[in-house]
């Protein structure tokens, strides 16, 4: 009997809403960078084709993921796929998607947006919508020194490839500098000073200060020490971290300031006996970090368990190192936060009982390895009664393979009449064989995210993910999250929007 007109418009509407989801899990998820089961080159190469796909289909939703709170390396892959395009025809969508741009690219870190410019010098993307959304970029930068002169290098390269206009001083400082006898701007004249005197190099930004520091012959040690005031707090964990890789430390970090997945990354980088001697501070930073987290969300539970994965790829790779079990450290802290009652259940590792932590203990002293038994720490957590359990996994399950789907369908089939309990399984890895976070199963909903600060973000679209709402439910979702991303209500046209439509543009 043939299908009716109704039926294949449901399925394709179904279809449609399917690869939305799926593209927006992997904005959150994906990184670009090696994973423990896939390299760098396999990731990329399912994730363009994802990418292009998506934008080829349905390009208004593709552009408005930029405003959902997506990880950094999916806004910059988004933003070059659509100045490689080139603008849409319709005026109402050029304007959005310029401002989408535009907001994106000043909430970008600068290393990541210098890397999309040189990507698109390389690429050779010059159009005129491209020179615009470099120049509008370029202009809102004006007055930082700071920015010009850590930057420098990658900004001459911008300017030029866009021929956008700089004056002044800048324009001296970034061209004319071997000709310049002194700069107005502090930052620019201390730079110009570093050249010939030591004491100049601890007023630059670390990056630039550190390489002439080593032409100076400062040593290491007096650089860190007195450098430290210019260093940004990402530039403090990094070099932390790295001086815990060898043995070496170089500088007490600001455990106050740091954001919450940073600061457990930081903590699980330390050797076991120190973050066991300094375990009560270590847990009231990361409560804290959670707490501000908690703050800034909607999000709240009541009764909670978490199934944490920390079997041998939670590791991660040279490039991601330990950061899925910093995630689930990290989720631990945070759920615990933003729920009336919380416990989390461990995998085994290295043949361990399973491990019980309260809010009140220390999740930030468990070890990686082994197998991933999944299933064991499930059923306690079942056993515990919670009404939601948050699983937190890469998704590869081997011991056994597939029990946690064996486990949520024979709950929802025998006992979840009795004591109704949601399942949610967060995946922080990319899977380029799936095009998405690998999932558990079809009985377990499974979102993508990077940081478990994603959490509320990613949480928005789990009722899309689960087929509770509609196609046109999402997109009306997506577009209110535009309009509140980049206030289409005060129906001004930005500079970007303003000069992708002027036709008398050089």
């Amino acid at each position: 009997m043939p299908y009716s007109a109704e039926h294949y418009e449901q399925l394709r509407e179904r279809s449609e809403r399917e690869d939305i989801v799926m593209f927006i899990n992997t904005c959150f998820a994906a990184t670009g960078q090696n994973e423990y089961y896939n390299d760098r080159y396999t990731d990329s190469v399912s994730i363009d084709f994802l990418h292009q796909y998506v934008l080829a289909n349905y390009r208004t939703v593709y552009a408005r993921v930029l405003s959902v709170g997506i990880n950094h390396f999916s806004q910059a892959l988004i933003i070059r796929n659509l100045l490689q395009s080139g603008a849409p025809t319709d005026h109402a969508s050029r304007i959005e998607e310029g401002r989408l741009i535009e907001v994106s690219l000043r909430q970008l870190p600068a290393n990541r947006v210098f890397k999309l410019f040189a990507r698109l010098r390389t690429d050779s993307i010059n159009n005129r919508r491209t020179r615009a959304v470099v120049r509008e970029y370029l202009r809102h930068q004006q007055s930082k020194s700071f920015f010009f002169v850590k930057y420098r290098n990658k900004l001459r390269t911008a300017v030029r490839h866009a021929h956008a206009d700089v004056s002044g001083e800048t324009a001296r400082f970034l061209f004319s500098l071997k000709e310049s006898k002194q700069f107005q701007d502090p930052l620019y004249d201390a730079f110009l000073r570093a050249h010939f005197s030591k004491q100049a190099v601890f007023e630059l930004p670390f990056t630039v200060a550190e390489g002439l520091a080593a032409r100076h012959g400062i040593r290491r040690d007096e650089f860190l020490r007195k450098i430290g005031p210019m260093m940004t707090r990402t530039e403090k964990l990094r070099l932390q971290n790295a001086a815990n890789r060898t043995n070496k430390v170089a500088m007490e970090f600001d455990l106050s300031a740091a954001p919450l997945t940073g600061l457990a990354l930081y903590i699980l980088s330390l050797p076991l006996e120190q973050r066991k001697q300094r375990a009560e501070e270590y847990h009231a930073a990361l409560f804290a970090a959670a707490n501000r987290v908690a703050q800034r969300s909607s999000l709240k539970a009541e009764k909670t368990a978490a199934v944490m994965d920390r079997s041998r790829s939670t590791w991660g790779t040279r490039e991601r190192r330990r950061r899925p079990l910093a995630i689930a450290v990290a989720m631990h802290y945070l759920l615990s936060s933003v729920s009336a009652e919380f416990r989390s259940f461990w995998s085994p590792a290295h043949g361990d009982k399973p491990s019980e932590y309260s809010p009140h203990e220390y999740a930030f002293l468990v070890d990686a390895g082994g197998q991933t038994d999944l299933a064991t720490p499930l059923l306690n957590a079942i056993a515990w009664r919670p009404n939601e359990i948050v699983i937190v996994s890469d998704g590869y399950e081997n011991s056994p393979t597939g029990a946690v789907n064996q486990i949520v369908c024979a709950y929802r089939e025998r006992l979840q009449t009795k004591h109704p309990i949601s399942f949610i399984h967060t995946n922080p890895v990319f899977d380029a064989e799936h095009f998405s976070p690998k999932r558990l199963g079809d009985a377990v909903l499974t979102i993508g995210l990077r940081d478990a600060e994603d959490l509320s973000a990613s949480m928005r679209f789990a009722k899309f993910a689960a087929g509770e709402a509609t196609q046109a439910e999402l997109e009306t979702f997506l577009s209110h999250s535009a309009e509140t991303y980049i206030g289409l209500a005060s129906n001004r046209e930005s500079p970007v929007a303003s000069s992708e439509t002027d036709q008398n543009e050089a």
